[in-house]
């Protein structure tokens, strides 16, 4: 059986309220589970004690049956020093978006035709004053 360290929603409408639990990755997000290991409240300030409470010991114990912790639990682990610290990869996350990168395409052309411009007239003030002797 393939088991998860996931959160499962509860709480009201725009109100989210999650538990930690240990599920069987089949079923459902806030169906039946296995376990409920902990509980975590994205309201309560980031600095706060009661925003994520977790029984470390029955999540260990799940750790070392297989359960994998989906990525949003990971980090929780990794905050509390359960799990080590893994290296996260998203090359496309300093990348521009497509029309970020079309207008700096389009600013890029508007300072080369500048450019362009202002060497122009100094080019040609040089070509029609002969030189005077």
């Amino acid at each position: 059986m393939a088991m998860k360290i996931r959160l499962a929603r509860g709480g009201s409408k725009k109100r989210p309220f999650y538990a930690i639990v240990a599920a069987d990755s089949r079923m459902p997000r806030d169906g039946r589970f296995i376990e409920k290991l902990g509980t975590y409240n994205p309201l309560l300030a980031k600095d706060s004690e009661d925003r994520i409470r977790m029984d470390v010991e029955r999540v260990k114990h799940w750790l070392a049956q297989g359960a994998q912790p989906t990525d949003r639990v990971a980090r929780f682990l990794e905050a509390a020093g359960v799990v080590a610290k893994t290296q996260r990869n998203n090359p496309k996350k300093a990348e521009p978006g497509k029309q970020a990168k079309e207008r700096a395409a389009e600013k890029a052309a508007k300072a080369a035709a500048a450019a362009e411009a202002a060497a122009a007239p100094a080019e040609a003030d040089a070509i029609e004053q002969p030189a005077t002797e």
